[in-house]
């Protein structure tokens, strides 16, 4: 219920100021759910989109050396 009742008294402000073209109050709307979106992800500690994509690769390499590891040991074994 608080969260309805502040985005209500946002929009009333945008009112009460004057702000009626709609480009304004499009653009107020848009920077008021960034800053909204930005506290939520703070909270719960979320990676950015660029440290996901380097740790995707780290993964990627990883698992590349590794199945390269688990063929040598594979054909090692066989020559024996």
């Amino acid at each position: 219920m608080s969260k309805s009742r502040f985005v209500f008294d946002k929009f009333a402000k945008l009112i009460e100021q004057g702000l009626i073209n709609y480009k304004d109050v499009s653009d107020e709307i848009i920077s008021i759910l960034k800053s909204k979106r930005d506290e939520i992800v703070f909270k719960m500690k979320l990676a950015s989109k660029e440290e996901v994509d380097v740790l995707n690769k780290r993964i990627s390499n990883l698992e590349k050396k590794l199945e390269k590891k688990n063929k040598k040991k594979k054909t090692s074994k066989a020559k024996k």
